[in-house]
């Protein structure tokens, strides 16, 4: 992953049945995948925020690559992303986004495994807090953090998202 920072910012309507959201990237790599049914002023938001006075693009075939390996995952066809991903945070929240990439798929973390695996025990809340920025739902897998008592805790997606993509994950494969 890299923190590069493009001049271009590309974005597409991605839909694969229930499923509908905006993806957005760079040159580089996918920047940006938005919840489930939010409007496009989810985008626009985080854009402005990230990437300050750059425009925003439509152009589905640069962004189809991406839109390939999402609908592959949402089959249950795809464990692993090998798409090029991008983000750009803090050094805390790279690490923790970093960590959440190595969760297997299937499997689940608490907060605190997160906050130890990154060497911050006591970081807890701010680990939420790093979560809860991931701009990268679904390929960076912050869906597979729940409270240490198994309970689903928040989700920048919603919880019904969260327990859509870990159903999705406990299902037999069909590769």
């Amino acid at each position: 992953m890299t923190t590069k920072i493009s001049e271009s910012l590309y974005w597409s309507f991605f839909s694969y049945g229930d499923w509908n959201l905006y993806i957005a990237a760079t040159d580089e790599g996918l920047c940006f995948v938005g919840s489930q049914n939010q409007p496009f002023e989810e985008l626009t938001s985080w854009a402005n925020a990230r990437y300050p006075g750059r425009a925003l693009t439509q152009d589905d075939k640069r962004l189809q690559p991406y839109a390939v390996e999402l609908t592959q995952y949402l089959q249950g066809n795809l464990e692993h992303f090998s798409i090029p991903l991008v983000y750009q945070g803090t050094p805390f929240q790279e690490a923790v986004w970093r960590a959440l990439c190595d969760i297997p798929y299937g499997q689940t973390r608490s907060y605190s495994d997160i906050a130890q695996r990154i060497q911050k025990p006591a970081a807890i809340r701010a680990v939420g807090s790093a979560i809860g920025a991931n701009p990268i739902l679904i390929t960076v897998p912050c869906h597979r953090v729940i409270g240490k008592n198994g309970a689903l805790t928040g989700y920048r997606g919603g919880i019904d998202m969260k327990t859509k993509l870990l159903e999705l994950e406990k299902e037999p494969h069909q590769a």
